[in-house]
């Protein structure tokens, strides 16, 4: 095991089902933008103005607790976040192996209460994580049939 990952067929699914949801709503996203502006260069333009804040408030530079309260609307917003959360809980939410390098006061840290406190993820919050990601996919997806139907960018 090159990561420590444990091999259940349940932890397998998720990660394979997060990883594929997270390429999926990227190339939604990408559809999409391509689909409601005129053209290639600026959905590009758009893509990476918000790629750049999904990247910020995803969690992984900046935990979800140490993230100021006024922006934290924010990381629910960023799909990226969704699936960070849900690989990480996914994988590690359920331990209860004590972390030996994070022993405060002669008390013995889990990995499932390290990952509630300081990076705000609850094993219980799963589903509706994978509920989260079926959801951008859809948003993503018809919010690009509603631009291929009705936008039309042609001059003549």
């Amino acid at each position: 095991v090159m990561i420590g990952l444990e091999w259940t067929v349940g932890k397998f699914f998720y990660f394979y089902f997060f990883i594929f949801m997270c390429f999926t709503y990227f190339t939604m996203y990408g559809m999409m933008l391509v689909a409601l502006t005129p053209g290639h260069q600026i959905s590009a333009i758009c893509m990476s103005f918000f790629m750049s804040f999904w990247n910020l408030f995803s969690g992984f530079m900046i935990p979800r607790p140490q993230i100021p309260i006024w922006w934290r609307w924010y990381y629910w917003g960023s799909p990226v976040a969704w699936t960070i959360y849900g690989l990480f809980t996914s994988q590690f939410g359920d331990l209860k192996t004590p972390l030996t390098s994070l022993e405060s006061a002669g008390e013995q840290l889990t990995v499932q209460h390290w990952l509630k406190e300081y990076m705000g993820f609850e094993y219980d919050f799963l589903k509706w994580v994978v509920l989260a990601h079926i959801g951008w996919v859809l948003i993503f997806f018809f919010v690009f049939a509603y631009g291929i139907k009705f936008l039309n960018f042609q001059r003549r």
